[in-house]
């Protein structure tokens, strides 16, 4: 039997249903603001007959490439370009797109790296966000604010006992090149995985092998998966090296109103700050001190002032910015570190000559300073870090006095072997991080004279083995620690018990 009826009768019915969408199809005229290409130089692009458009509005050139505009003009308007300029020509048409610049936003970017478009690098596919955020946003105001009281663990016991971060602070990371700024940060990225902290990583001007082997890093030590990666390499347009530092912040901005903790680290913003200038320079502003425009401080400030802790009843959650800044023969009083100095909340000095030395992280206690301060600490490792400073700061004036060739009393000898034997602590191999209650238990040994008839060169492996063995043999102290979160006199007695035992059968049979 022939299926010919049974055909016509469907296309009938198709015909018919293509009829009803024809006659139900309504078209919306709205109105496009068009401009044409009047000069066209790397990364700018002047444009005529732009009318109405705003500071930030996205715009479409004719080869496809995205712009931004940063310059709005008597007669014509300035644009950075977002990608390829090859194909942009004067003369040729530019479409305004009438929304600002945005990223894709939410918890599918972790795991991911990605431009400051939101385009994917890792050849993993499309990106399942769950929506898009404008980057550039107005800092949340005081009353929405909390006091930052939580501390952000880092690891490092340079960081968590003498300068610690709290969540929602701005601490800057600076010195000079090759000296483990970004080795610290990724630390601190990597200890979060054990605290619930999702992370981002902006890598500004880096080379793709150095971005690389970061990825390489966090995957190696499963942290990738609560870190989103923003990179704009160092040949990539100016424009997105411009953009990506707020790209960032937005992806952690949309993370925090999910009442989440957050941590941002902008590596690193001298080389944001160099993509800016040359942006500014293209558009004739006018160059100020070292050839940066005027609004090169408001630049960094709006960026960072969106970092903080925020009350439970605007959201809670937090952004703890760590930005990085890189300076010449350690002078920080150039004009790009003076200026994020002035806007954090304390920084991390990374000085040459600690380096050179072998201390590893090569922080410099004297310089640097945390304006938390104790807010962003336990009462246990305030109590036990409060003694450390003294001690390392009586050793720093010992050491220059010594200079001199001037012979001590027995009581300065002895400061000077105990701050000696403190340095030797706070050495710390990278990626090797301790916990807080570890790190209390070293420094409470350290400081109530336990490490004082130790070699010099015996106390890195004190610590290792006593870590080992209150790990192994007095787990209770260490839980204790961690509950209590301060230093009872109970926790003490014990802690003194563990280390007496540590030190009549491990030490000395290994001695």
């Amino acid at each position: 039997m022939s299926d010919a009826p049974f055909l016509a009768e469907e296309a009938n019915e198709a015909i018919e249903g293509l009829k009803e969408e024809i006659q139900s199809f309504r078209y919306d005229l709205h109105a496009v603001s068009i401009g044409s290409v009047t000069d066209v130089d790397e990364s700018i692009v002047r444009i005529s007959g732009l009318r109405n458009c705003m500071v930030g509005e996205m715009v479409r050139f004719e080869n496809g490439t995205q712009g931004m505009v940063l310059n709005l003009e008597d007669d014509s308007v300035g644009a950075i370009v977002l990608g390829p300029h090859a194909g942009i020509l004067e003369g040729s048409n530019v479409v305004a797109l009438g929304r600002v610049m945005s990223v894709p936003v939410g918890m599918g970017l972790l795991g991911r790296v990605i431009n400051p478009l939101g385009e994917p690098l890792d050849r993993k596919g499309v990106i399942a966000a769950s929506g898009v955020r404008v980057v550039e946003q107005v800092a949340r105001g005081i009353i929405e604010r909390a006091p930052v009281t939580q501390p952000l663990y880092t690891g490092i016991k340079a960081v968590d006992a003498l300068v610690p971060i709290g969540r929602g602070q701005r601490e800057l990371i600076i010195g000079d090149r090759q000296t483990g700024k970004t080795t610290l940060a990724i630390d601190a990225i990597i200890n979060q995985s054990r605290d619930d902290v999702l992370c981002v990583y902006v890598a500004i001007g880096q080379k793709l092998s150095s971005v690389a082997r970061v990825v390489d890093t966090l995957a190696k030590h499963d942290a990738l998966e609560h870190t989103a990666v923003v990179v704009a390499e160092a040949s990539a347009p100016a424009a997105l090296q411009y953009l990506a530092p707020y790209a960032g912040c937005a992806i952690a901005e949309a993370l925090v109103e999910q009442g989440r903790d957050t941590l941002v680290v902008y590596d690193d913003l001298t080389k944001h700050a160099w993509a800016y200038r040359q942006l500014s320079l293209l558009l004739r502003r006018p160059p100020g001190r070292e050839a940066f425009p005027g609004d090169i401080f408001y630049l960094h400030a709006r960026l960072l002032e969106r970092a903080g802790r925020y009350d439970v009843a605007f959201g809670g959650g937090s952004m703890t910015a760590l930005p990085i800044v890189e300076t010449q023969l350690g002078d920080m009083a150039a004009y790009i570190p003076t200026n994020i100095i002035s806007i954090t909340d304390g920084q991390l000095f990374l000085e040459t000559d600690l380096f050179n030395a072998g201390v590893r992280p090569a922080v410099n206690a004297g310089l640097s300073v945390s304006r938390v301060a104790s807010a962003a600490q336990s009462t246990a490792m305030r109590q036990v870090a409060g003694q450390i400073r003294l001690d390392l700061a009586q050793y720093r004036e010992l050491v220059s006095f010594t200079q001199f060739g001037t012979d001590l009393d027995s009581a300065s000898q002895a400061a000077l072997d105990r701050g000696a034997r403190l340095l030797e602590l706070i050495k710390q191999n990278q990626h090797d991080l301790i916990e807080p209650q570890d790190q209390i238990a070293v420094f409470y040994a350290a400081t109530h004279g336990y490490l004082n008839d130790v070699p010099l060169d015996d106390v890195a492996r004190f610590e290792s083995e006593f870590i080992r063995y209150i790990q192994q043999e007095a787990q209770g102290v260490r839980n204790a620690i961690l509950f209590e979160q301060r230093l009872t006199p109970e926790i003490e007695q014990n802690l003194r018990m563990a280390l007496d035992r540590f030190r009549e059968t491990v030490w000395r049979q290994e001695d």
